[in-house]
């Protein structure tokens, strides 16, 4: 995966909470967990699961949750 954010923290999904259109996606970075909200469509787009490696992608104020295919 290539980005220009230049913060890109992997870690592992511990915890995704639904939504009506947006879901809360929490991953831990080996110690610190980040929240990011995405829409519930990106969560099934990415194959977010529980367990499953993702990184938080952060730029400016806004985190982003991207995954290699």
């Amino acid at each position: 995966m290539k980005l220009s954010a230049r913060n890109v923290l992997p870690g592992t999904v511990v915890e995704i909470v639904t939504g009506a259109v947006t879901s809360h996606v929490r991953i831990d970075l080996g110690g610190s967990i980040v929240t990011a909200a995405i829409t519930n469509d990106a969560v099934k787009e990415l194959g977010l699961a529980v367990g499953s490696r993702a990184s938080a992608v952060i730029k400016a104020s806004d985190v982003m949750v991207g995954v290699d295919e």
